[in-house]
């Protein structure tokens, strides 16, 4: 009991490790930092006021607001929100990479206790909690969304590698990939697809049909279940500016290893991912030829327990045949002397990976090179991935799985484990906290970034989700809620300050003019002019909201409303949720009875 329960000791044991600099020392203000910390924000306050699934973030663009909510995934701002609902701003970036960090280190021990002894399951598991490009992202990065979807990619590998493909096996990882991150998703279904052609090009005792209805039906159901955001997000973004996403710096040709631009700052990050994916590529390729070497050996035992099931000794078929001729009962209540040969457990099939654990790391090793450029650029939605370097997060798994196959003759005692494990999270924290830790400036601290946010100062917008009809480069960083003008394109009085906009107000207009609003349009605004809808605006090059009303009393309201796109999404995760929980509570077929 003890040693099945050293996992869930040493894993979160190894995670708090990872965190404990930054306990002492202050959060790590890599890249991303700021944005993530004001998505919490910003949600956490819509779920204070009841809005429990955002769209619109409200302070983006200084005030004018962003559908920043409809395109990021909502699992890793809804985890950010959650805990900044609960625990101090300050502690929030800490405890949540302690929880991505926890959660990918038990998803991996599961991964690998499918194939290897629990030594080599838990020592590779703590390799992949720590492991270089984790804390790289976790650290430097501070890519948070990617950092959970870590998480995520084990089960994924787990269910295409294991011996029984299932749909909701399939289909649950897959969900969670595309509510955490697109990239990560998109990376694993180019993995998944590859890795289940490799499942139908080698003989199996599963059949093959069924490994490919399961596998394609899986990923459309996990798509449905993730419906809810795949449809919204796809649907609208001909009304933002996503292409943004992949300006010069951005792309991916910018981006293979060692690769420079003439940008300092990036090709310094860049140098180091490169760094980092060699490293990681050398350890993956040592751990892979270790863990051939024990084949044979493996492939011995598992022809002779072949040979033990097809052939039955004679003791077997008198088994057999007397427990033929007693009544029929289930399977669970046979005793195990009248039970069929057990099937071996999964971990006597941990050389069966290996071939397609090194046919992934040659295409990732490739993808990482000018040579696939081609494929890069014609591939559906690859080219969104910016960084072909993003594709270490399925090495490192790829790795660890590697090397609990090369440690599988490793056998060790819960202390001795436990001490390794200690010394092995602490030998790979240390230094990649001193390479990858980002200083923050005083603006940039979680107190900072929170006072910002409760001010009526805006925070800055964000150039991919930005509606068609805006120009960042002319909006304003002081406007006030609202303003009239016979110009509908006017700047605002600059004696004002800055402010959102309400959702209901009242004007008294001496003459026909614009109401000027600082709000950006959008189609999920709707709008009511003294209780009358009205679609009729002005464009501005900012894209605010410019609306022409008549001389006197008006009264506007405005309303986020849910759009038909996004209620299709609804239906369909709706539907995919019954339909998973139909596959995992149905009653399994009756097994046949012995001749």
């Amino acid at each position: 009991m003890q040693r099945d329960r050293l996992p869930y000791l040493l894993i979160p044991l190894a995670a708090c490790i990872a965190i404990l600099p930054l306990i002492l020392h202050g959060c790590s203000c890599g890249h991303d930092f700021d944005f993530h910390l004001l998505n919490w924000m910003e949600a956490a306050h819509q779920f204070s006021h009841g809005n429990l699934h955002p769209h619109w973030a409200y302070t983006a663009a200084y005030n004018a607001g962003e559908p920043r909510f409809v395109f990021y995934p909502p699992l890793s701002w809804t985890l950010g929100a959650i805990l900044t609902v609960i625990f101090p701003i300050t502690a929030t970036p800490i405890l949540y990479t302690w929880l991505a960090l926890t959660a990918s280190g038990l998803a991996f021990h599961r991964l690998a206790r499918a194939f290897a002894p629990p030594t080599a399951s838990l020592l590779a598991a703590i390799l992949y909690t720590v492991n270089p490009y984790m804390l790289f992202t976790a650290y430097e990065r501070t890519a948070y969304a990617e950092l959970l979807a870590a998480a995520f990619i084990p089960l994924l590998l787990h269910a295409i590698l294991r011996e029984r493909v299932t749909i909701p096996g399939i289909a649950i990882p897959i969900a969670l990939l595309w509510l955490t991150n697109a990239p990560a998703a998109v990376m694993s279904c180019y993995a998944l697809a590859l890795l289940t052609l490799l499942r139908l090009a080698r003989p199996s005792d599963t059949p093959r049909k069924d490994i490919a209805v399961n596998t394609i039906s899986g990923t459309i159901l996990g798509l449905g279940l993730a419906a809810f955001y795949i449809v919204p997000a796809a649907y609208e973004r001909h009304y933002v500016q996503i292409a943004m996403a992949i300006i010069p710096n951005m792309r991916i040709q910018d981006n293979f290893l060692f690769h420079h631009t003439g940008d300092l700052p990036h090709d310094q990050v860049l140098h180091t991912a490169s760094l980092l994916a060699v490293i990681i590529l050398a350890l993956t390729v040592l751990a892979i030829a270790i863990s051939r070497l024990h084949c044979p050996a493996i492939a011995k035992a598992r022809t002779k327990l072949s040979n033990t099931r097809e052939q039955p000794t004679k003791n077997q078929h008198e088994l057999v045949k007397e427990a033929s001729s007693r009544p029929k009962r289930s399977e669970v209540e046979r005793p195990p002397h009248f039970a069929k040969p057990a099937v071996a457990p999964d971990h006597s099939h941990n050389s069966s990976p290996l071939a397609s654990l090194a046919t992934l790391t040659i295409a990732i090793t490739l993808l990482l090179t000018p040579l696939t450029a081609f494929i890069w650029n014609h591939a559906p939605e690859l080219a969104f991935l910016q960084f072909p370097w993003r594709f270490l997060a399925i090495l490192a798994a790829v790795f660890g799985l590697s090397a609990a196959l090369a440690l599988t003759r490793v056998h060790l005692k819960p202390l001795t484990c436990t001490l390794i494990a200690i010394t092995l999270a602490a030998a790979l924290t240390y230094p990649a906290y001193t390479l990858f830790r980002q200083s923050c400036d005083e603006e940039d601290t979680p107190a900072a970034r929170e006072a910002l946010f409760h001010s009526n100062q805006g925070t800055d917008p964000t150039d991919e989700y930005t509606p068609t009809t805006a120009d960042n480069d002319s909006l304003a960083h002081n406007d006030p809620a609202f303003w009239l003008s016979p110009n509908p394109n006017s700047k605002a009085p600059t004696d004002t300050q800055p402010s959102p906009t309400p959702t209901h107000l009242t004007i008294d207009a001496p003459i026909a003019e614009d109401l000027i609003l600082n709000l950006r349009d959008y189609p999920s605004w709707h709008i009511t002019l003294n209780g009358a809808s009205d679609s009729t605006r002005d464009q501005r090059d900012d894209g605010l909201i410019a609306l022409p009303i008549p001389a006197g009393s008006s009264t506007v309201t405005i309303t986020h409303v849910q759009t038909p796109d996004q209620t299709l999404g609804d239906a369909i995760s709706l539907i995919a949720i019954a339909t998973l929980l139909l596959l995992l509570f149905r009653k399994p077929k009756p097994q046949p009875a012995l001749p």
